[in-house]
């Protein structure tokens, strides 16, 4: 694997607590994550459809957030035009799992069309799509664009909003939908 600024930014023990106390406000979880996430192990299966890459990660076990796997997963999760990894905010894989829970998939990828965006390839997007926010949370490794093969999504959808743990985008015509880790709202 490539060093990225991921890496650099993870590999450091202030970098790492910077990013979970920067996207969670403090290692305690908010109630809406809190209430929704087993205490169990957390796990997380992936299919990139852009680089055809597959990753099953235990992220969280025994009380705390794995590094590495946070890594890995970031990674996987790359802005794959620009080749740039970005560390990506430990709630939204908590609520890929609460999401997983909820519909009953737990072995089930999900199926990445969009993880982080450099500025530059949000910018790209954002000429060719009015879709596309200018400060969107993919560029703050706060949202992704999934699908779940198998499952319908709509059904989908409604999971998501159900769970009432962040933002909710429905794009039916392109089959996937949007999560992130701002205010609960559905588009």
């Amino acid at each position: 694997m490539k060093e990225s600024v991921l890496d650099k930014h993870l590999l450091s023990r202030r970098g790492f607590l910077g990013t979970l106390v920067g996207v969670s406000g403090g290692l305690v979880m908010p109630q809406a994550f809190a209430s929704t996430v087993p205490a169990a192990d957390r796990a997380l299966t992936f299919y990139n459809t852009h680089t055809g890459e597959s990753l099953t990660s235990t992220y969280w076990s025994e009380g705390q957030y794995h590094l590495e796997s946070l890594k890995e997963i970031g990674w996987l999760l790359r802005d794959h035009r620009a080749d740039e990894a970005h560390a990506m905010d430990p709630k939204l894989l908590d609520l890929l799992h609460s999401l997983q829970a909820r519909i009953g998939k737990q072995d089930a990828p999900f199926h990445i069309i969009s993880g982080y965006r450099s500025p530059q390839t949000n910018a790209k997007l954002r000429s060719k799509s009015s879709g596309v926010a200018k400060k969107s949370y993919h560029m703050q490794g706060k949202a992704i664009d999934i699908r779940v093969p198998g499952h319908d999504i709509a059904r989908l959808r409604r999971a998501a909003v159900s769970l009432k743990a962040g933002g909710v985008g429905y794009y039916p015509k392109s089959n996937f939908i949007h999560l992130d880790t701002g205010r609960p709202r559905a588009w």
